[in-house]
């Protein structure tokens, strides 16, 4: 896994999005050389599998994506269908989760290629665990998705160490 490009970028948004770019690489590099069945399997204690935090993650950036641009979800889950949204249903395949994952990440790139500042900001949602009437910056959505990335990224690693002892860091 490379951290970063050969290049390093020299500025802010550059940078961010190369970081939200290595993060989202390490979380698909752990389904390189694994069937759907391991994949989809959940080895630990966890109800996480690795074809599920994929495809979590995936509709997170394009929930975070959409929410930044201030349009409707098409794909958002209620408190009901949640979990769905961590496991592939029947039909659906780890290629269609990645590539729909491929074009929310292009999308994504270029709306923050679009807008005039980082520090321009959207609303977040009404919900309980967001405080009432908060903005956040396109800077703060970048550093989000690292984190939440990053996050994943470690379930992911103990998970397909779990399954057939492969180390992300070697």
């Amino acid at each position: 896994m490379a951290f970063l490009s050969t290049e390093v970028p020299g500025d802010e948004r550059a940078t961010l999005l190369a970081f939200v770019e290595s993060q989202r690489g390490a979380l698909r590099e752990t389904l390189e050389g694994l069937t759907a069945e391991q994949a989809a399997s959940r080895p630990t204690v966890s109800e996480l599998s690795l074809s599920g935090l994929v495809k979590h993650a995936a509709e997170v950036e394009y929930n975070w994506l959409r929410m930044a641009q201030q349009r409707p979800n098409d794909r958002l889950r209620s408190a009901g269908d949640y979990q769905d949204g961590f496991r592939l249903s029947d039909e659906e395949s780890i290629g269609e989760v990645l590539a729909f994952w491929d074009r929310v990440k292009a999308e994504l790139i270029t709306f923050i290629e679009g807008v005039p500042s980082l520090d321009d900001t959207f609303p977040l949602p009404d919900a309980p665990w967001f405080p009432k009437d908060t903005k956040v910056s396109m800077r703060w959505l970048l550093l989000h998705l690292v984190e939440e990335y990053a996050r994943h990224a470690g379930h992911a690693d103990i998970i397909r160490e779990t399954v057939d002892g492969t180390k992300a860091m070697g």
